[in-house]
């Protein structure tokens, strides 16, 4: 039996339906993608599957036994202890726990009730296993890199997504739903979670992802939901794509023979109105039923249209930036020395964790922000800038309002368009256009800063986060128009497959203020990139090394002849010291994802204990090294 199935299942919110009769069914083991338009259900139906809604019609069964945990789309901003936030996963016990450790705490400091308390939570938290529980907790934090004292509104984006992921896994449930796991995350942190999931066996995942990257690594399988049913694709997201040409070839085929059919048939019918008597009433019928089949059946959702507006070309430099510096306050630099050359045509991409400095970077360059060093602006430029934190937006303003700043007009390249039909090649009815922007989506939301960006005459587009919450098509029809534009485009995302389609250069950010340029893509990068580990790693022996050799040759050489113990001892020293140094690059490299932390949690911490033994020794072996060369240079 299935662990879960759908069958005929119906459900509208006074709309089109969401599920038309939709039928569907999870496997153990499998990692199944749900995939579809902005506005299709797809968040719906993971709530009907974890029991939050209820179908108008039909049945959704889960197999007898099996538990379900859901990981949400939005990061709570809550604060709180996390070993607390993952242990709230397991409900009465996690309650009990917590308030045995405030009565223990309590108890500590002198409180005899809190005392008392501890002898009747200690009975429940036996009865609910509740000792166990807490192992469980840490168990799991470790494996994910997590501080349990930490408090949960200090952490970043990411960081918080690995606390809620804890809390769904922690009572080690069959099937893991997961509403858009990589949204807002960096990079990095979409690389782990790629890995961690990996990573579990026999875990069965039911997932929304717009990230295409993310998609091709993690699904077995793809299923699409659109225009109220749900399609099974066999193989990732690549695989889907082609499945998917041959299905809408087959559909168009199909609705084309339906379309001329029942033309012949509405001609018949005309014909026949001269000759009521001979008239074949079956095939009236048939005619009637045609009709009605054909009021039925829905269109696939429209595609957006977006294009450009031509702006008189800017100079062939667009920025020389040299130096350029920022540092808030007393902190170290954001952002140190950099030094670049942006020219017309220039697609850029700027990727790097949240919060080193990619959005600041943006707004020195534009001179939003005061920064050190010169940036020296070419001619003839006219911006347009996407803003992730959507500022552009009038959340109580009608999307129509937001766009046209109250025209029933906008221009476009010349001409003059009426704002309902412009925005419907943004998917926004004339209805949906007088919505308060308050009330969309995110990836609503976005549509409408496209098409407020895109009205914008413009040689210059600055986009930042712009593929956060549009679905795929959508992503990658705003990949067409930017490979197509001849201005001059600056990107910060954290899509992969987004960035490698549409960026002609890379600047990486390393999180300590230096930035370093690549030719290409993200992929591009990966292949250029430098073995930062064994740098990193080398790192602070070859400075000392340097210096010790560096003040050597200063001084004037007074050679003292060694014994033949301490003569030997300085010939091994280098070669020791290379040999620890490998070996720590190694166990660096194993334990670099996490994943041996949850394979091999015993292995895992002998390699983190003999990491530290390894950096005692090559510092012994180094203050060794430099008393002997200090003996025979005499100093």
């Amino acid at each position: 039996m299935a662990y879960i199935t759908l069958r005929d299942v119906q459900l509208a919110f006074g709309g089109p339906s969401l599920l038309d009769g939709a039928n569907f069914t999870l496997e153990r083991g499998e990692r199944v993608c749900l995939i579809g338009r902005n506005g299709e259900g797809k968040s719906t139906l993971l709530k009907l599957i974890e029991g939050s809604l209820l179908p108008d019609r039909g049945e959704v069964s889960l197999q007898n036994g099996i538990t379900i945990s859901m990981l949400a789309q939005d990061v709570p901003m809550d604060s709180g202890k996390v070993a607390d936030i993952v242990a709230d996963g397991a409900g009465e016990a996690a309650e009990v726990l917590k308030a045995y450790h405030e009565a223990s705490n309590a108890c500590v400091l002198g409180d005899m009730e809190a005392c008392d308390r501890m002898g009747h939570l200690q009975h429940k938290m036996d009865q609910l296993d509740g000792w166990a529980l807490e192992n469980k907790v840490n168990s799991i934090l470790s494996k994910m890199g997590l501080d349990p004292d930490a408090d949960l509104a200090d952490l970043s984006g990411g960081r918080k997504r690995r606390v809620l992921l804890a809390r769904a896994l922690l009572m080690q449930p069959d099937v893991l739903l997961l509403d858009e796991p990589t949204n807002h995350l960096d990079v990095e942190s979409i690389e782990w979670l790629e890995k961690f999931l990996l990573d579990q066996n026999n875990l069965t995942l039911l997932f929304i992802s717009h990230d295409r990257s993310f998609v091709d690594s993690i699904a077995t399988r793809i299923v699409e939901l659109d225009r109220g049913q749900l399609r099974s694709f066999e193989g990732n997201y690549s695989r889907y794509l082609d499945l998917k040409a041959q299905q809408m070839e087959a559909e168009e085929k199909q609705n084309a023979l339906f379309d001329k059919r029942l033309a012949e048939e509405e001609v018949w019918i005309r014909q026949g109105i001269k000759a009521r008597r001979t008239r074949n009433e079956g095939r009236v019928r048939a005619l009637k039923a045609l009709r009605e089949e054909s009021k039925a059946r829905r269109s696939q959702q429209g595609k957006v249209s977006m294009a450009t507006q031509d702006a008189n070309r800017s100079g062939k430099l667009v920025f020389d930036i040299e130096h350029l510096s920022v540092t808030f306050g007393d902190n170290a630099p954001i952002i140190k020395d950099f030094s670049a050359l942006v020219l017309r045509g220039d697609r850029i991409g700027l990727v790097g964790d949240n919060g080193v400095g990619k959005t600041t970077l943006i707004k020195a360059i534009l001179g939003e922000i005061e920064h050190g060093g010169s940036v020296k602006t070419g001619t003839q430029l006219e911006i347009a800038y996407f803003d992730q934190l959507r500022n552009a937006l009038d959340l109580e303003k009608s999307v129509k309002d937001n766009v046209s700043e109250g025209s029933d007009f906008v221009d476009v390249n010349g001409g003059r368009r009426h704002i309902y039909s412009y925005l419907q090649d943004f998917l926004f009815s004339p209805e949906r256009a007088r919505t308060p922007v308050k009330a969309l989506s995110g990836g609503e939301r976005n549509r409408i800063l496209l098409a407020k960006l895109l009205l914008k005459p413009s040689n210059l587009i600055v986009m930042d986060e712009p593929t956060n919450d549009l679905d795929m098509v959508t992503l990658e029809l705003l990949e067409e128009m930017l490979g197509g534009y001849t201005g001059t485009l600056l990107l910060i995302s954290h899509d992969r497959a987004f960035m490698d389609n549409v960026v002609t250069s890379t600047w990486v950010f390393d999180g300590k203020g230096n930035i370093d340029e690549y030719i290409g893509g993200y992929q591009d990068y990966l292949e250029q990139r430098p073995d930062q580990t064994a740098v990193d790693q080398k790192s602070d022996v070859k400075k000392a090394l340097a210096k010790a050799e560096a003040a050597a040759a200063a001084a004037a050489p007074k050679k003292v002849k060694l014994s033949y113990k301490d003569q030997r001892a300085l010939e091994q020293l280098p070669a020791e010291m290379e040999a620890l140094e490998k070996e720590q690059a190694e166990i660096n490299a194993q334990l670099a994802d996490g994943a041996l932390f949850i394979s091999d949690a015993d292995q895992a911490m002998k390699l983190s204990n003999r990491l530290t033994e390894i950096d005692e020794l090559l510092l012994e072996k180094l203050e060794r090294w430099e008393e002997l060369e200090n003996l025979v240079n005499g100093n």
